[in-house]
């Protein structure tokens, strides 16, 4: 289970974070609105980064035009966060 905390909430329960992440617990530490990093225990397997490459959506062609003034690259940034 992953578990969404601020950074001033962290500062303020480090001690017990710590404790929780040591048991198997994970965190995604959110500054200043945005997700900024996770706390995951030392022997978690990492997570693997998705291969954008193989997202059968990002190789798709083009169905058609943008009806809202959007370029590609526009819409690759809302959709991949890049």
């Amino acid at each position: 289970m992953n578990t969404l905390i601020n950074a001033k909430e962290l500062r303020a329960t480090l001690p017990s974070v710590v404790d929780k992440v040591r048991r198997g617990a994970r965190y995604t530490v959110v500054y200043r609105s945005r997700p900024a990093f996770q706390l995951i225990p030392v022997d978690d397997q990492p997570a693997r980064a998705a291969n954008i490459a193989g997202d059968p959506l990002y190789r798709a062609g083009a169905l058609g035009r943008s009806t809202d003034g959007r370029t590609a690259a526009d819409h690759d940034q809302i959709l991949y966060a890049k």
